[in-house]
């Protein structure tokens, strides 16, 4: 189940390092931990499971004279194929054009841009509060608070 295995897996593995580390306060863990109850409230089940990059932003993609040449420092695992777009927005890896080129060949509903990036996102903001610190929690706290938590 790709629902159980962002809930068990991603959101609350990272949230269980980030709290032993002390960068993740009791109140916003159990907002968390309540979000991730109903976490199949927002998220779907894929069709099928994708391969995913799994830490595809700019710094590891490669490019040569505005042609995409290849990806690095891969963190591969099976997924939901929105989980990989949403990251790639979280620092900004690909603009509008990559999103008109993608969705001509697979188009995403508007929950996905309105909703799911958030949610996918929720993840390496987890990852980045455990390895950079306190900087990344106001997004999580922001996050929580748009769906009700």
């Amino acid at each position: 189940s790709w629902v159980d295995f962002f809930k068990k897996q991603r959101l609350m593995h990272m949230a269980q390092l980030a709290r032993k580390q002390g960068e993740l306060p009791l109140d916003v863990f159990e907002r968390l931990n309540r979000f991730c109850s109903d976490l199949n409230q927002f998220i779907d089940e894929p069709a099928q499971p994708s391969l995913v990059h799994g830490d595809l932003w700019g710094g590891n993609v490669i490019t040569n004279e505005g042609h995409l040449t290849g990806f690095i420092d891969p963190a591969i695992y099976y997924a939901h194929f929105e989980v990989e777009l949403a990251f790639t927005q979280m620092f900004g890896t690909f603009g509008p054009a990559f999103f008109k080129g993608y969705q001509s060949v697979q188009p995403l509903d508007q929950g996905f841009f309105k909703d799911r990036i958030d949610i996918y996102n929720l993840y390496p903001t987890l990852v980045h509060l455990v390895l950079f610190g306190a900087s990344y929690l106001a997004p999580i706290k922001q996050t929580l608070k748009k769906f009700g938590y």
